[in-house]
């Protein structure tokens, strides 16, 4: 073969690997393109059904056997759904344990049977509805611009002027807000702890996607109108998770901030970028997608590729950059082992409003289940604040009389 044609040859399938090369390429940046656009999705979509990944090995009178996994060999006092969540029970702590099985106690079953087999999963919630807590209750509607979405009013031991709404989080209804009430009860607060768009009890919005508490929080402002209208004249809000972005849009937002004279706030999204990101890492997404997926939501053609009816503003969705527009006392809980909210925001907040923000730090909780692993600590936490909160409250209220 001449030297000539080898040339040839040798510059044919160089051009062949860089044209290969090109076309690898798009398709990654294609394939990049396409992953931004599903995490985007996901994080404004409602989920469905939570996975029941456990099963039940064995049952005993006081003790219930699980697969070993993060969740069953947690420390604390969880619910159990199982069997497709068609029953309810409550655990208590590891009785013992081996390489694949978990024993805790089993403090009662509020529905249904448990059969070894069964397919189970924990959660944060331990309380269906208030009666788990021995408080009287009544189911109202709340009148929201989508329409009616219900809530549980639990009223004070004797009549109140100082009213709290509960805000549940993302994927979660008004169970999840249960374990809070008796503090509140106890201080001679009156509670409503409220649905919202989307949660598949409240009117879903027109287009069926999470704002991250930046549409949410007008259901909020319609319960602190109900509230108003029942003779509140002072309102605490308590939000959970995604519930704690919404409280904070509903103080900055609000036509009634007014009326707001504190926020409880546990495991919140203080702010939703380090969510994301958070998220990514966990499934071993390159970084890129999450910042991708973050300038998806934000731009002109979020309607178009996830749904949304506006762009999401991430700017004003970080209350750590906001934190000077802030100025009612805070209550702040969080886990330092938080898998699902990020805590270096909460830090940020409560570093950057000392003067507002009492934070307390947990360690082991996980998210959402503060109440779980320490629930003396986390329901002292809540009373001493209340206390103070509604002692100043007082003293501000004989100092506008006199």
């Amino acid at each position: 073969m001449r030297a000539r044609d080898r040339l040839r040859i040798v510059a044919g399938v160089a051009g062949g690997v860089a044209i290969g090369a090109a076309a690898i390429a798009a398709l990654g940046v294609v394939a990049g393109a396409v992953l931004s656009v599903l995490v985007a999705r996901r994080v404004v979509t409602p989920p469905g059904r939570a996975d029941s990944n456990l099963r039940i090995l064995a049952v005993g009178e006081s003790t219930i056997v699980l697969s070993s996994a993060e969740e069953s060999r947690a420390p604390g006092r969880f619910s159990l759904w199982f069997a497709d969540e068609t029953g309810f029970a409550r655990i208590g702590p590891v009785v013992s344990q081996g390489a694949q099985w978990v024993a805790r106690e089993l403090i009662d079953v509020e529905t249904g049977v448990p059969h070894p087999g069964d397919n189970a999963r924990t959660s944060g919630w331990f309380y269906l509805t208030p009666a788990g807590l021995g408080l009287e209750f009544s189911e109202v509607q709340i009148q929201t611009e989508l329409g009616f979405a219900p809530a549980w009013l639990i009223p004070a031991p004797s009549p109140s002027t100082t009213w709290a709404i509960h805000i549940h989080g993302r994927g979660v209804q008004r169970p999840e807000t249960v374990r809070a009430l008796g503090e509140f009860y106890d201080a001679g607060v009156t509670s409503l702890s409220i649905s919202y768009r989307n949660d598949t009890e409240a009117p879903d919005s027109l287009d069926g996607r999470y704002g991250l508490g930046s549409t949410e929080y007008r259901d909020v402002e319609a319960a602190i109108a109900y509230a108003r209208s029942a003779g509140a004249e002072r309102i605490i809000l308590m939000g959970w998770s995604m519930g704690g972005a919404t409280a904070l849009h509903t103080l900055i937002r609000s036509r009634y901030r007014h009326m707001i004279i504190g926020l409880v706030l546990d495991s919140p999204v203080i702010a939703w970028g380090p969510t994301i990101k958070l998220h990514g890492d966990l499934n071993r997404i390159p970084s890129l997608i999450p910042r991708a997926a973050v300038a998806v939501l934000g731009s002109d053609q979020a309607q178009l590729l996830v749904g949304t009816a506006n762009p999401l503003d991430f700017d004003t969705l970080n209350f750590v950059d906001r934190a000077e527009e802030l100025d009612r006392p805070i209550l702040l809980m969080h886990s330092e082992d938080d898998g699902y909210v990020p805590v270096e925001p909460s830090r940020a907040l409560a570093e950057a409003r000392p003067d507002i923000v009492t934070y307390e730090e947990f360690d082991t909780a996980g998210h959402t289940r503060l109440w779980n692993y320490d629930s003396e600590r986390w329901l002292l936490a809540i009373r001493t604040w209340l206390s103070l909160q509604l002692s100043t409250d007082a003293v501000t209220e004989e100092s506008d009389v006199a």
